[in-house]
């Protein structure tokens, strides 16, 4: 089901920060059109941190209702707290979305067991898919591939998003876990190279402002064309580094922006891109083929 290209939604928002609705139904569609084969509803690159509990979940809805089947729509729903995480996971199942991220707890650095049994008791609570989310840059603890396989002997523990993007942790984690458990690269500058070497699709934040050549990308690797993954890539390689010149999301909202497709809003404690990445990021867009106007 989560298989391809998954797109880690932005969270539209007008000037003054309030969510810009009407704007989070034209990406969905605009995505779904364009070929993404999954919607990440706010995950990090939806700002989670910052909406409130109401507005993460009215986000989420939202999403599920626009969509209306077309493609699945994962919810984010991690948090550093086991009980906040299993009552977003359980709101996110009520609102119908087909699975949920859910990130390591950050900040609070538990050790492998407590990973363990943080991941079992959103799975005992809810009857939707889980996806595990490792991405240790951000949440100061990394998810090691034996736990991994650990907890995917529950039969509601489906997959795994892995940010590490090193290429001794990807051959692991594809040796440890065969199919059906799904393998999700969450770092797009060395998703080719993942999914050539068995990962299964993509959580992408590039995918937000080039959904076709994500797609295209991910078409090309799945069936074992290297060539063709390659040159799928190439386009995309300034963006992926680009869209990181200052902290996920503030690149990519303003991308998102200069293409007219959302407004400038973004919450406090980011803050808009500063003046010295606007060139270099356009130079990435350009090289990906995104008309820009002057």
């Amino acid at each position: 089901m989560f298989e391809g290209s998954n797109v880690a939604l932005v969270t539209p928002m007008d000037a003054d920060g309030a969510v810009d609705y009407s704007a989070l139904d034209a990406l969905v569609d605009w995505h779904i059109e364009a070929g993404t084969q999954g919607l990440v509803a706010v995950g990090t690159t939806g700002e989670s941190a910052t909406l409130t509990v109401d507005e993460h979940v009215a986000v989420i809805r939202r999403v599920i209702e626009v969509t209306a089947g077309r493609v699945p729509v994962i919810a984010g729903t991690g948090a550093n707290s086991t009980a906040e995480a299993i009552a977003l996971t359980q709101e996110a199942e009520a609102a119908g979305a087909d699975g949920a991220l859910v990130v390591t707890p950050y900040y609070n650095k538990p050790p492998q067991e407590g990973l363990y049994r943080h991941y079992i008791a959103i799975a005992e609570a809810s009857t939707i898919p889980i996806i595990l989310y490792n991405v240790p840059g951000r949440t100061g603890c990394d998810l090691a591939p034996a736990t991994v396989e650990r907890l995917a002997a529950h039969p509601r523990i489906v997959a795994l998003k892995e940010a590490v993007g090193d290429p001794q942790r990807v051959a692991e984690l594809r040796q440890r876990l065969s199919t059906p458990f799904v393998l999700l690269s969450g770092d797009d500058g060395t998703s080719a190279d993942a999914m050539l070497a068995g990962f299964d699709g993509v959580i992408s934040v590039t995918a937000n402002v080039v959904p076709q050549l994500m797609r295209r990308l991910c078409d090309a690797a799945r069936s074992g064309d290297e060539s063709a993954t390659r040159a799928a890539d190439a386009p995309m390689t300034g963006l992926h580094q680009a869209l990181f010149l200052d902290p996920n999301p503030i690149p990519v909202k303003w991308a998102l922006h200069l293409m007219k497709r959302i407004g400038p809003g973004i919450r406090l404690p980011l803050v808009p891109m500063q003046a010295q990445f606007e060139t270099p990021l356009k130079t990435a867009l350009a090289d990906a083929g995104v008309p820009l106007e002057n």
